[in-house]
């Protein structure tokens, strides 16, 4: 009798462990989107400063690199940026902004001279090359600038 307990203590020990563990997606972690900032400070003259003031950015919580090449970024209204061969590195995030500028490891640049992201309410859309869907955050607020995905 004792060592059905015994075996059943280990066998309830061992279930209890498990749950705790993460899950194959929550360990392997993924590309998302992370936040938006939709509405830039000031007025919006569409400025270079402005336009820039304006974007989205994009996580990587994986164990690795991914080369986001031929992924996308949209807006309730298809306004689509692609990235060329970009890889966003482990545990880093890349600022897509709507203006132009000089592309680096943690900043793109749509080269748009108007704004993309509505100031009321939109949704970006984060797509694979292939066109698989990734992630997606809408907000609906006109009393914050931000969101945070």
């Amino acid at each position: 009798m004792l060592r059905t307990r015994t075996v059943a203590a280990a066998a309830a020990a061992a279930a209890a462990a498990l749950l705790l563990l993460p899950s194959p997606a929550q360990a392997a972690g993924s590309v998302h989107l992370y936040k938006i900032y939709y509405d830039s400070p000031g007025k919006d003259t569409r400025s270079t400063a402005s336009l820039n003031a304006e974007y989205v950015q994009i996580r990587n919580t994986t164990g690795g690199a991914v080369n986001l090449r031929g992924w996308t970024v949209t807006d309730a209204s298809n306004h689509r940026y692609t990235f060329g061969n970009f890889t966003l590195g482990k545990g880093k995030t890349v600022t897509v902004h709507t203006g132009k500028g000089r592309n680096s490891a943690a900043h793109v640049y749509q080269g748009r001279g108007a704004y993309v992201w509505n100031n009321d309410r939109d949704t970006a859309t984060l797509r694979r090359a292939g066109g698989g869907w990734v992630d997606n955050c809408s907000y609906n607020s006109t009393r914050r600038d931000s969101v945070m995905c």
